[in-house]
């Protein structure tokens, strides 16, 4: 399985959009600082996220989130979502 994702830091008022194959430990890792580019939004917290069953396919969701480049298409994408689903 695979996850493309948004974190939102509230400091910084910013969006990171990632995929990957493990999405708890990617998120402790940004919020870790090991992460050249989030390490200075900590904390960043996870507002949405989609399940893939192919790298590829989570790859391309990714890319087409970054294309927005849209702070209300993404507060709209995330206006309903629930981080729980995770757990």
């Amino acid at each position: 399985m695979f996850f493309a994702y948004l974190l939102y830091s509230d400091s910084l008022s910013k969006y990171y959009i990632g995929h990957t194959s493990d999405l708890k430990a990617r998120v402790a890792r940004h919020n870790s600082g090991g992460s050249r580019y989030t390490k200075r939004g900590i904390p960043w917290r996870l507002v949405y996220f989609e399940s893939f069953p192919s790298k590829g396919e989570a790859m391309a969701r990714e890319y087409f989130l970054k294309k927005q480049r849209n702070h209300s298409f993404y507060e709209r994408l995330t206006a309903n979502f629930d981080s729980s689903l995770l757990d």
